[in-house]
């Protein structure tokens, strides 16, 4: 189906939901957050609860809430790609992740992203957060060309000013409010709309040091550069959140449904909690400051939550939670007996479960009935979910990976119960495939662009053996030498014939 098809095709499947009421949906997308952050799911293995979650855990008692999750990958960039597109990360062509707010963006221009797709059945569209999926910036010296340029220096021939090209406004997103790479790196200042939004009315662009940030008991993720003056990580969550409260209280009366895209700058690094949010103590309640961050976004989702139930719009709002990989090994925080990957081997940017075993959630009061699901699911299968709830078909080249799991929640089948999960981990550049409980690992030779040099390295039963026990690898066993041929050609041929999975 061509662009010009696809959209009089939503045109007509717009006119036709605007004659029933169709749901607002708000997408939260946490950044580190592993399974075992969230005390609901940590409580399904364990009695000792360092840290509740408590708004957390009730969207999880009151909505459909998936054990066996899948983040596209183990790193946030690349799984930011697929859940926008709802395909494979190995589909972009940067498959490991567009890491640099002044780098090309993965999304073509007239790809299809979940913003696009909700205005297509007649939704306002707003992004609140961190992006992480390159942008276009002018050059200072030279403003009539785009700024690209190494990120082993400080980048200040960048006029920050204005996002150009690939932000969320060029997205589809009627609205949004954007950290261009959360608050890990530059440009160190939010966007609305694409225009730098000073953070105070003295507010200038600076030179963002360490020497500055010191100040604030600040330690920098990535490099010094440019920056609103006034630039505070402490502060940038509770602004992220009442500016979306301020967007629902606008959206509240409207005669179109609304799709939020919530993309938390929690609980990435720099750990820079509030101090105090919604009335509560944030900073230094929890054994770590990793763990505050946690708990400041629980509290941000209890404020949003609230705000829609304020406003009568709780019992005709989906909402979907899940995180773009699994969890930090942070040392204070696993000391204290916190386990961001639950029962589950590793974490973040790795290739066992801990990297990207995340939680998913999915809640809307009376349409959907509360329960445990273990079918296996990926983040990117938003897309064909809300595809599904709109109505819409997806184009044959779009959104190739993502299934709709509406049937699924709606216990109209179980038919994912043998679905293959195709996974990446992060900067080893390992790929995971899993099928019927049996998972492979495959590492992808660094030095080959083209990704074709592959070798399988490990195989686990996940049902005998879910945390990944070393002892327990497969791969050299000669009676399971059939399954890794069988999963290893499975992956070869589904990443190599570029065909839809969906």
């Amino acid at each position: 189906m061509n662009k010009i098809l696809f959209t009089a095709f939503c045109l007509v499947i717009s006119m036709g939901l605007c004659c029933q009421e169709m749901p607002n949906v708000v997408v939260i997308l946490a950044d580190d957050l592993g399974l075992g952050d969230i005390s609901f799911y940590r409580k399904q293995h364990s009695d000792s609860i360092i840290l509740e979650t408590p708004t957390m855990d009730e969207l999880a008692a009151q909505g459909v809430s998936f054990t066996n999750a899948h983040a596209p990958a183990s790193l946030c960039a690349p799984s930011r790609y697929a859940i926008m597109t709802g395909n494979h990360c190995y589909r972009s062509k940067f498959p490991w992740g567009v890491w640099g707010s002044y780098e090309e963006s993965p999304i073509g221009e007239e790809q299809l992203t979940l913003a696009k797709l909700m205005k297509n059945a007649g939704y306002k569209t707003a992004f609140f957060g961190k992006w992480h999926l390159g942008g276009d910036f002018l050059r200072k010296s030279n403003s009539k060309a785009i700024y690209r340029g190494p990120r082993n220096m400080p980048e200040l021939d960048v006029d920050i000013r204005k996002i150009i090209g690939g932000g969320p406004s060029f997205q589809g997103f009627d609205y949004s409010l954007s950290f261009m790479a959360g608050i890990q790196d530059v440009p160190y200042a939010v966007y609305e709309n694409s225009s730098f939004m000073p953070l105070e009315k003295n507010s200038k662009i600076t030179y963002i040091s360490q020497k500055k940030m010191d100040e604030l008991a600040v330690k920098l993720d990535k490099s010094e550069g440019l920056g609103d003056s006034n630039w505070d990580p402490h502060d940038m969550g509770p602004l992220l959140i009442k500016k979306a409260l301020a967007y629902i209280d606008s959206q509240s009366k409207a005669d179109k449904p609304f799709f939020m895209y919530y993309s938390s700058l929690a609980v990435h690094l720099p750990h820079t909690p509030a101090n105090h949010l919604n009335g509560q103590k944030i900073k230094g309640t929890t054994p770590s400051r990793h763990m505050d961050m946690i708990k400041e976004l629980d509290v941000q989702l209890q404020l949003l939550s609230d705000k829609i139930k304020s406003k009568g719009l709780f019992e005709n709002t989906l909402i979907i939670l899940t995180s773009d990989n699994g969890g930090l090994l942070k040392k204070k925080t696993l000391n204290s007996g916190h386990r961001p990957s639950d029962i589950y081997r590793g974490g973040k940017n790795q290739a066992y479960e801990g990297g990207n075993r995340v939680p998913f959630i999915v809640l809307w009061p009376n349409k959907l009935k509360p329960r445990i699901e273990t079918s296996p699911v990926l983040g990117l299968d938003i897309m064909g979910t809300l595809a599904g709830l709109t109505q819409q078909k997806l184009p044959k080249n779009e959104a190739m990976d993502a299934v709709n799991l509406m049937p699924l929640l709606r216990k109209e089948n179980k038919e994912l119960k043998n679905r293959t999960i195709i996974t990446q981990a992060g900067t080893g550049k390992e790929a995971m495939i899993i099928k019927n409980g049996f998972k492979l690992i495959i590492q992808i030779d660094k030095s080959d662009k083209s990704n074709k040099t592959r070798l399988p390295i490990a195989l686990f039963n996940l049902k005998e053996n879910p945390s990944e026990l070393e002892s327990e690898n497969l791969i050299e066993k000669a009676e399971f030498q059939d399954k890794v041929k069988e999963l290893f050609e499975m992956y070869n041929v589904i990443r190599d014939d570029e065909k839809a999975t969906r």
